[in-house]
């Protein structure tokens, strides 16, 4: 688990600031911690440009608000198949 690894945020190839994530699990799952009455659409759009920044697919979003854990799973898509990105054979 790596705690406050960093991630250059670039826009139209100039460095624009850094990502730090709370969590990455096993190089594959971004994990969040909130304390929020309830995820909203904005935590779900922080959490695909996470992903878009790190390269993984899967993160995880987690609510302490309340006694019982309250979680939410988010995927990024893969990029659609076509001519520039061709489907690797099986």
């Amino acid at each position: 688990m790596d705690q406050q690894k960093q991630f250059p945020i670039h826009y139209r190839g100039e460095l624009v600031g850094t990502l730090v994530p709370d969590m990455i699990v096993d190089d594959l799952v971004v994990v969040d911690p909130k304390v929020v009455v309830a995820f909203n659409d904005n935590h779900m759009a922080q959490m695909i440009g996470y992903l878009t920044i790190t390269g993984l697919n899967v993160a995880l979003l987690l609510n302490f608000k309340y006694a019982k854990l309250d979680w939410k799973r988010v995927v990024r898509e893969a990029p659609a198949c076509g001519p520039s990105h061709p489907r690797p054979s099986a």
